[in-house]
Parts: structure tokens; C-alpha cells; sequence
């Protein structure tokens, strides 16, 4: 047995035991309500990452089995990260005037083009198939959360709860991570690299179907059109340093991320060595052969590491606040990434800074969760979340195309975070100042709104009856 096989093992047990505290040490939730809302939401998210992580293993794969050169592969996944930012940003936008349902249907529609586009050995049906996928990307990582938050303050759940429905979400995401990985190799083992791609597509439409049957729908501002809608965003985001704080802290931390998840291969790898071969010419030499890191082993180390971090997420929130915690994690998660720069060469202490990193963004990505429905406006939440990926978008996208080394990749990496961890002490600060009448997006918000709304129309002059 590996030692990565080993830790993962050894995670397993940690994850179990930390879940089944959370369990007995957190008082439990009674509302029956709750319970079945947040079953619908999980049941429609989940297989819509499923159908996300089904595709991811074998992408590469597949293009070197259709005789890609790497300069093409490149090329390609440049597009799928400049259409996210890109096209992205304008159909994610469609969420808060045509409506977040609808938003997340689209989302199947166009990712269930992407997988068919795969069926082709051409370059051009399989760059259109990279765009169709980043649109998509950006639509899964803002409508599904936007119609999530309003849903959850239209039924008058506690606040409270939204974070524990966003701690499920990132649990049950590494579940699916893990099964999706498996499901995938097992049909490109039968049935070829583009098996997986079907099996996606299968999961997508069944997606849209149960969201068509179970979800409402709702929207953010749908009098608004898309130059009002963006010039609200862009003012929210100027205006209220919280929102302009947060998308800082999500871009800088995403894009580290992202760049992480395509480098952490060759940090993990053994350096290969080139030795001099006796009875050959002077000068010549040969790569000494070193075997294969077992990437499914430390992949799946990785997810029940993010496991871990949501876990302890739910322990952090009811002890101190979001913002207050995730300073201190920030910062630990620039560390993380410093350790190859400090040591490289030194697998397992570096695999063991990465689990920790992997923690990180388990607690990360509910605490984002939850601070974005605090903070961010509802009328143009999905046109402001996809607004943050923009940045994080350029990141990953200018890092690929630079040629960088690993190093300096890894420098840039720990820069970034510790700027995020800057903008978090900002937004702490700002979180206990008084909000001065700034827009707030809790529960008690719809109210007002409506109110608002109603004044409105009493106000407007009538035309006068003959």
C-alpha cells in the first residue's frame, strides 16, 4: 500500500469521526420544512456537479486520443476559461431578469451540448464544445446559489440554516466528486474516453427534468434590462465596500485555486533525473525512470480533505463569525502553498501542505456562500457573482498562457492569498461597523422590498376616468 493510499485511508477515519461530532456536538434542526427544502435543493445541485466532475478526468485524454498536439489542448482550454469569462458573465446575467430556474435548466442544455460536441475528431465542433462549457461553468457557480438564497429568505427560514444547507453542499459535492471519477473510468475502460461524456449528458438531462417538475422560480430585478441590470451591479459593487471586498477575496482565492488544481501534478511528481549511461559518446545522457504518482489515490485524498474542511466549517460558524474565522484560514492557505516553494523535492511534506490547503477550501467555499447572501444584493446577485469571476477567469487564463515556472506559479499563488487574506481583515472590519442604511440582504429585506414596491405604484399618478 502507498503511503498516498495510506493517508487517504487515515482521512476516511478523520472525516467519520469529525461528521459524526458535528452531528452530536451541534444542536440538530427540527424544522421539518427546512429539512425537505433543503433535500430538494441538494438533490438537483448534486447531480448537477455530478454531471460537472463526470467530464473532467478524461478531457485531456481525449483530446490526445484524437491526435491534439499540446499547443491545441492549450488553446482549447484557454477558450473554455475565456468563455467563462466572457460569455459567461452575460448569459450568467440572464438569471436575474428571465429567472434563476430557467438559469439552471440552460445550464443542463448548454453543458449537455458541450458532451455531444465530444463525439467529434475536429478541432473547431470540439473548441465550440469548450465554450458551451464555460458558459455553462458560470451559470453553475452563480444561479444555483442565487435562486438557493432567495428561496431560502421567501420561505422565512433562520439565516442561520443557509450555512448549514452550503456545509451539505460542499460535503456531498466531494462525495460525488469521488463516485463521478470512479463511474468514469469504469465506462472509458468499456466503452471508450468519450463514455463519460454520455454518462454526463444522462445525468444533465435528468438534472433539468427535476428541476422543470420540483423548483419555482424566481428572479432578481425582471423590469430591469441588461444595461440597468449591469450598471446596478456595477454600483452595488462601488458602492458597498463589502461587495467589493468579497469579490476581491473570491477572485484571489479561486484563481489560486484553479491554478493549484492543474499544478499540484507536477509538484507531487519525482524530479527526473538525467544520468550518464556507460559506453555511450561523452556528453550523452539519459532520463532516469521514475514511476507514477497514483493521481486517483491523492485526488481522493483531496475531496475527503474538503470533506474535513466543511465539516469543521459548521463547528467555526457556531463559535465565531464567517468573517472573523476565515482571516486566520486565508493565511494558513498561503502557507500551504509556499511549502514547495521552501521545499521542493519533498513529496510527502508537501502532499501533507496540500491536504491542508484542500481543508481550506472546504471551509472556504460555504463561508463564501454564506457571506454573499448576507451581503449582495438580491436583485442583482447572479449578475454580481458572475462579475467576480471575471478576475479569477483573467488569472488562470494569463498564468496559462505565460509559460511560467512552477515556482514562480506557486509565488504568485501564495501573493494572491495573502492579498485575500488583506481584503478579509477589510471586510471584518467593515462587518462590525454600523451599515449605515446600506443594502442588506436578509430575511426581513423581502418585506421591505415589497413594501417599497407598493408605495411605488400608490404614488404613480392614475389617469383620470371620463
Amino acid at each position: 500500500m502507498t503511503p498516498f493510499l495510506g493517508v487517504f485511508f487515515f482521512l476516511c477515519l478523520i472525516c467519520m469521526l469529525l461528521f459524526l461530532y458535528t452531528r452530536s456536538a451541534l444542536p440538530p434542526v427540527t424544522d421539518t420544512a427546512f429539512h425537505v427544502f433543503q433535500k430538494i435543493y441538494l438533490a438537483v445541485y448534486l447531480l448537477a456537479m455530478a454531471g460537472d466532475w463526470l467530464q473532467g478526468p478524461h478531457v485531456y485524454a481525449l483530446y490526445q486520443s484524437y491526435g491534439m498536439t499540446t499547443h491545441q489542448i492549450e488553446v482549447l482550454f484557454v477558450a473554455g476559461f475565456g468563455s467563462s469569462m466572457i460569455l459567461g458573465t452575460v448569459v450568467g446575467s440572464f438569471a436575474d431578469k428571465y429567472g434563476r430556474k430557467f438559469n439552471c435548466i440552460l445550464y443542463g442544455i448548454l453543458y449537455g451540448g458541450a458532451c455531444i460536441t465530444k463525439h467529434f475528431d475536429n478541432f473547431w465542433i470540439l473548441m465550440l464544445g469548450r465554450l458551451l462549457g464555460g458558459t455553462a461553468t458560470s451559470i453553475l457557480y452563480s444561479a444555483f446559489e442565487s435562486w438557493l438564497v432567495y428561496e431560502h429568505h421567501k420561505r422565512n427560514f433562520d439565516s442561520d440554516l443557509l450555512g448549514n444547507v452550503f456545509s451539505h453542499a460542499v460535503l456531498g459535492n466531494s462525495l460525488v466528486a469521488i463516485l463521478a471519477g470512479l463511474v468514469a473510468q469504469v465506462f472509458a475502460d468499456k466503452f471508450g474516453f468519450v463514455a463519460p461524456f454520455d454518462v454526463s449528458l444522462t445525468v444533465l438531462m435528468i438534472m433539468v427534468i427535476l428541476i422543470y417538475y420540483i423548483w419555482p422560480e424566481n428572479y432578481g430585478d425582471k423590469t430591469s434590462n441588461f444595461q440597468k441590470s449591469f450598471q446596478s451591479a456595477f454600483k452595488s459593487i462601488g458602492t458597498d465596500y463589502k461587495v467589493l471586498s468579497l469579490g476581491f477575496i473570491q477572485s484571489l482565492f479561486e484563481g489560486s485555486m484553479y491554478v493549484f488544481v492543474l499544478e499540484w501534478t507536477p509538484a507531487l511528481s519525482p524530479e527526473v533525473k538525467e544520468t550518464t549511461s556507460s559506453g555511450t559518446s561523452p556528453g550523452s545522457s539519459q532520463k532516469e525512470e521514475v514511476p507514477q504518482i497514483p493521481h486517483g489515490h491523492i485526488f481522493a485524498g483531496f475531496m475527503v480533505s474538503i470533506m474535513i474542511g466543511s465539516s469543521l466549517f459548521k463547528l467555526l460558524s457556531k463559535h465565531t463569525s464567517v468573517e472573523s474565522f476565515m482571516r486566520p484560514v486565508l493565511v494558513v492557505s498561503s502557507l500551504t502553498l509556499a511549502v514547495p516553494i521552501i521545499f521542493p523535492g519533498r513529496q510527502l511534506l508537501i502532499f501533507a501542505a496540500f491536504l491542508v490547503f484542500e481543508c481550506c477550501v472546504g471551509i472556504f467555499w460555504p463561508s463564501m456562500s454564506t457571506m454573499r447572501g448576507k451581503y449582495v444584493p438580491e436583485e442583482t446577485r447572479a449578475t454580481i457573482m458572475n462579475f467576480f469571476r471575471i478576475p479569477l477567469n483573467m488569472i488562470v487564463v494569463v498564468i496559462l498562457l505565460q509559460n511560467l515556472a512552477m515556482k514562480v506559479i506557486f509565488q504568485c499563488c501564495v501573493g494572491f492569498l495573502l492579498l485575500a487574506a488583506i481584503f478579509q481583515q477589510w471586510l471584518y472590519n467593515l462587518s462590525k461597523l454600523p451599515t449605515h442604511g446600506r443594502l442588506d440582504t436578509t430575511k426581513e429585506r423581502h418585506g421591505e422590498e415589497i413594501d417599497e414596491q407598493k408605495e411605488r405604484l400608490l404614488d404613480e399618478p392614475k389617469e383620470e376616468v371620463v
